[in-house]
């Protein structure tokens, strides 16, 4: 695992506010050569701490008006049933994140719908549908209070 000093801090601070910054502004922003600059990112990139440059969208804005959290609890936890029911879900457009948990739920995902006719029927005919799954509570978010992508270091 590649060890991070104060520069890579500087650079991924700075990324993550805004990853369009040219290698030229950013190297001026925090004191190293263009080079300097532009190998350190690229040794991110190879590590694979930085995943990927991303563009985030308001949901609501682009005619999403319901986000919810579904718990699905599965019927059996076999090493092949999780796969299959990992790779159903996470082939779902409207699915935008799903995660392994332990405790009482085995997965949360966190789904987006243009409306809650659109989030039932999602439910009813994809989720509802996918081999192995025991039972799913859903949670309609009301508000978002906190949704940051940034680590600070």
């Amino acid at each position: 695992m590649k060890t991070l000093d104060a520069n890579d801090h500087k650079i991924l601070n700075f990324l993550q506010e805004d990853s369009t910054v040219s290698v030229k502004d950013l190297a001026e922003k925090i004191g190293l050569s263009f080079t300097a600059t532009y190998e350190r990112i690229k040794s991110l990139k190879n590590s694979g701490i930085i995943r990927k440059h991303v563009v985030l969208i308001d949901a609501e804005l682009a005619g999403f008006e319901i986000m919810a959290y579904c718990n699905i609890v599965l019927k059996e936890q076999s090493n092949e049933k999780l796969q299959e029911f990992e790779a159903k879900i996470k082939a779902e457009p409207q699915v935008l994140e799903v995660v392994s948990l332990s405790g009482q739920y085995d997965y949360v995902i966190k789904v987006v719908a243009k409306n809650i006719k659109d989030y039932n029927n999602f439910m009813t005919t994809v989720v509802a549908n996918i081999p192995n799954i025991g039972q799913y509570h859903s949670n309609i978010v009301l508000s978002v209070i906190k949704n940051d992508t940034k680590f600070t270091f």
